[in-house]
């Protein structure tokens, strides 16, 4: 297999040294190469892995004995009192350390390499584990950072660089695991499927076809003028002429009917397109189940004309909160994918979509009257960071071309906002606090130390969230010792009731109602505030403040009512509605009482099989807590498609292929929970004494929400990999009725039930939808399998997990390509098989290589 190289960071190099590289050293990062390797996962039995840098000397000259760091950015935390030698590691904040010589490193001569063992926490995986955003800084020029172009990773093979520890039976995922997972998918011609998508309550098949051509017209009724303006924009493109919208006879009639808020009846016959719906979101939804109608290539250019399926329709969603988050705060997606992908989630009827623009590492959208907020907490890289900007994450490199850097103006805000409204998408900003809330801290310090220095005490000290002098200890899961805004300060509230105000303001010019604003909530590290002067100004002055557990209730208290008195409600992760209490002299988590007929609706994640959390959601929600079911078992898109070295992303809360999300039970996520992060099934009486969804409860579950953070999201491609096909299988649970399967008690009934099911999805899938998304809005790059390959009786059998995708492969060693032979029959060939899958336009996925 060959080395993966980081491409990115020698475009990016590139860039840099034409403006940043210094002759000022007889040593240039071009001179010096770098590859790192894993050892070895559970070191000496226990959490943790080693790994080795080994750093070579390209040059004429000698690497000095000192007076030389190399930083890099790792997803771990790494032991600095490991026996380190001629080389040693300093972790600086974050992810983000750095190799410096020790006392006893004798320089490296031309030619000459150097290694170094590294211990980190935990485990390392795939490629996304691996030390990244490498870069030179000499100490005498501490602001002058080079990027180091010639890094090289070396991937994992063998089982200890794979298996996490003693109780990870997880297979790496080879060509042979995929072809046994692929074993029960049946291929159902196109003709046999369901031609609307997410799966609509009643469909029903006519004869013949409804054309579409440029002489098309669009009639409606007043209620939903908009909709059909939009629709008639839609077919521009299609049609070469945006249909006229007349009074009377037409093409297309939309009419109104008394039906549900967002239902719909749609019927098209040879003559004519109907459109029947109580609302304009009904209509707006009609709409997209005629487009699921439409050819694939219908997008691809202008068509003469467009051949529909002759049907009719009557559907509503199962959920009437059906939603997407984005994070943008650890990498930034532009204003232009943003829309993009607005685009598509209206395509599939999702309705909510969680904007996640501020984290630790980012904050994303101007706020006027606090220009730090983006002048410093958007821009990431090396020179004067914490002061000027904010430090590498993620591997973001020295400079500030990268996707760690960037944000949107108030008006590009504004202009996302209306782009959603039009098409039925509720725009939930979530400010991230009081945790992972670094890059707001550390721009409110910078302003606190301008005014200072300009005499504005009072000013500076209006919205800093950092209190003078705190000495507390604390480090968050991302690493960060000061990533969490002081509650105990009363500046802190002035600085969420602005930014509060600020999207309240925002949404009134862009003419858009506003119900709510996310508040975070989530991972406050301990030791937070326990050593600020404001906690102990607080305790004297509150005498419910008795400890550190009660400025969570009295912070959300106070931030529940900023929201009450805006006629906002109050939104959160899961930490929002707990409270701790003692079990037996033991601390344990409760649904907290106090906000539970508040409104209060949160967001829960934490459903790992094995944290002892399993059935958070059902508890919230029955005690009287507004739940959108968020599950990372489930609808984590981040997390990596599967166990192999290069597929990208998490995977702390388990794999997740498009399977996970079709497959989620919402009432009962427990039916289907068959085995652990770690591969090992779960025993029969796993869920027992598990809290179960009570009819309350359910009355409480507000909807379902698909994720994607994005630490390993760098770049448009890799967002569109990640969610597709992914999303898909979130779109139909989220829309389509409770399927029959979930509700098969039986278990041989319900795997068969499963598997009839889940073969119409993904027929669907591979041969109506992906197809579509190839086109849709420019086209989409979603992930195109590996295939999958077993050897039998001397010869190699293939499958693939979406039927009507092509496996093309060679046997004389060469890559395949679309002109390579089509697998048709098991291959006779002996030697190194290499085997690719394709799309039917051409695009590939990874080569898989097996012998015969």
């Amino acid at each position: 297999m060959k080395n993966f190289t980081l491409s990115l960071l020698v475009c990016a190099s590139i860039l840099h040294q034409a403006n940043a590289q210094t002759n000022k050293h007889a040593i240039q990062p071009k001179d010096i190469s770098i590859q790192w390797q894993v050892i070895e996962n559970n070191y000496q039995g226990k959490s943790g892995y080693i790994s080795a840098f080994t750093i070579t000397n390209n040059s004429k000259n000698t690497l000095p004995t000192k007076g030389w760091s190399i930083y890099f950015n790792l997803p771990r935390i790494i032991d600095t009192a490991f026996a380190y030698k001629e080389l040693k590691f300093d972790r600086i904040n974050g992810d983000l350390s750095r190799i410096v010589p020790t006392s006893g490193f004798q320089g490296l001569k031309p030619g000459q390499s150097v290694s170094i063992q590294m211990k980190a926490s935990d485990w390392t995986l795939n490629s996304a584990d691996a030390p990244s955003g490498l870069y030179l800084v000499w100490d005498d020029e501490p602001q002058n950072a080079q990027i180091l172009p010639t890094y090289k990773i070396i991937p994992s093979t063998e089982g200890k660089q794979m298996n996490r520890n003693n109780t990870d039976i997880m297979p790496i995922t080879t060509a042979q695991v995929v072809y046994e997972k692929n074993k029960e998918i049946i291929d159902i011609p196109a003709e046999k499927l369901t031609k609307i998508f997410p799966s609509p309550v009643e469909y029903k098949e006519k004869q013949g076809f409804f054309e579409l051509t440029a002489a098309l017209t669009i009639s409606t009724d007043n209620a939903f003028a908009k909709e059909a303006q939009l629709l008639a924009a839609e077919l521009q493109p299609i049609l070469g002429k945006k249909p006229a919208i007349v009074n009377g006879s037409a093409s297309i009639v939309f009419k109104k009917g008394e039906m549900g808020a967002e239902a719909y009846e749609l019927t098209v016959d040879k003559n004519q397109v109907i459109i029947t719906a109580a609302t304009p979101a009904g209509a707006f939804y009609a709409i997209q189940s005629l487009k699921s109608l439409f050819p694939a290539n219908a997008w691809a250019s202008v068509q003469k004309s467009v051949q529909i399926q002759t049907v009719e329709v009557k559907d509503e969603p199962r959920f009437a909160w059906r939603a997407f988050m984005l994070d943008v705060g650890r990498n930034f997606q532009t204003k232009e994918q943003v829309l993009k992908v607005l685009d598509v989630l209206a395509l599939y009827k999702i309705n909510v979509f969680h904007f996640h623009f501020s984290e630790d590492e980012g904050w994303r959208i101007e706020i006027p009257g606090l220009p730090e907020l983006t002048e410093v907490g958007a821009k990431r890289g090396h020179k004067d960071f914490d002061k000027n900007q904010l430090p590498p994450s993620f591997g973001s490199g020295p400079d500030n071309n990268s996707f760690g850097t960037g944000h949107y103006s108030k008006a590009e805000f504004i202009e996302i906002l209306k782009y959603a409204h039009q098409r039925h998408i509720k725009v939930i900003p979530e400010i991230e606090t009081p945790g992972h809330a670094r890059a707001a801290v550390v721009s409110m310090q910078v302003r606190y130390d301008r005014l200072m220095k300009e005499g504005k005490k009072e000013e500076a000290e209006r919205y800093l969230l950092r209190a003078p002098g705190d000495q507390s200890i604390h480090r968050s899961v991302q690493g960060w010792t000061d990533n969490v805004m002081d509650v105990s300060m009363p500046s802190t509230y002035n600085f969420l009731a602005k930014v509060v105000d600020g999207f309240i303001e925002m949404y009134k010019e862009a003419g858009i109602p506003l119900e709510t604003i996310h508040m975070g909530g989530d991972e406050v590290p301990a030791g937070s505030w326990e050593k600020s002067p404001a906690f102990e100004k607080l305790k004297q002055e509150n005498s419910s403040i008795k400890n550190t557990d009660d400025l969570w209730y009295y912070y959300f208290g106070k931030v529940n009512n900023i929201l009450k008195d805006r006629g906002l409600f109050l939104y959160g992760w899961e930490e929002v509605g707990m409270r701790k209490t003692l079990l037996d002299g033991n601390k344990v988590y409760i649904p907290n009482p106090d906000f539970s007929n508040e409104n209060i609706h949160l967001d829960v994640w934490n459903n790992l099989l094995g944290w002892g959390a399993e059935d958070l959601a059902y508890k919230l929600a029955n005690a009287g807590y507004k739940v959108v079911l968020s599950p990372v078992s489930n609808v984590y898109f981040d997390m990596s498609y599967n166990k192999s070295f290069d597929e990208q992303g998490y995977y702390w809360g388990g794999f997740i292929d498009v399977d996970k999300p079709f497959k989620f039970i919402p009432f009962d996520y427990y039916k289907n929970s068959n085995e652990d992060r770690m591969g090992n099934a779960l025993t029969k009486d796993f869920f027992k004494g598990k809290e179960r969804l009570t009819d309350y409860g359910k009355s409480n579950i507000v909807g379902v929400q698909g994720l994607i953070w994005s630490e390993t999201m760098v770049g448009p491609e890799r967002l569109e990999y990640m969610l597709f096909p992914k999303l898909l299988g979130l779109a139909e649970r989220a829309w389509a009725k409770d399927p029959e399967w979930a509700n098969e008690k039986d278990e041989a009934s319900f795997t068969t039930s499963y598997t009839k099911a889940w073969n119409e999805f993904i027929n669907t899938v591979s041969k109506r939808e992906l197809p579509r998304l190839s086109f849709y809005h420019g086209g989409f790059k979603y992930r195109i399998p590996t295939a999958g390959a077993i050897v039998e009786n001397g010869t190699v059998k293939a499958n693939v997990q979406l039927p009507g995708f092509i496996i093309k492969y060679t046997t004389n060693g060469s890559t395949p390509t679309i002109k390579s032979k089509t697998y048709t029959n098991p291959i006779t060939e002996k030697g190194l098989i290499k085997l690719c899958v394709f799309d039917s336009y051409g695009r590939s996925g990874r080569i898989e290589e097996i012998k015969n």
